[in-house]
């Protein structure tokens, strides 16, 4: 499957002309983005990120072999 992704500003220009261009493609599906838009560059909403959080800590130092 390919996905065909219009951000959300541009929905109303090019939705319908695009499903309309596609549309013998089976394998095209035209979609809209609708994922959070981010605040000010820079912020960071812990909430919204839901990626693992790294470790907490320091490792061990570690002498290397023949040292």
């Amino acid at each position: 499957m390919i996905y065909c992704v219009i951000p959300r500003p541009l929905e109303d220009e090019l939705y319908d002309k695009l499903v309309e261009h596609y549309r013998d493609e089976p394998n095209v599906e035209v979609i809209v983005d609708r994922r959070a838009q981010g605040g000010e560059p820079g912020t960071h909403d812990p909430m919204k990120d839901r990626r693992r959080q790294r470790v907490k800590g320091t490792f061990p130092t570690i002498d290397a072999p023949g040292g």
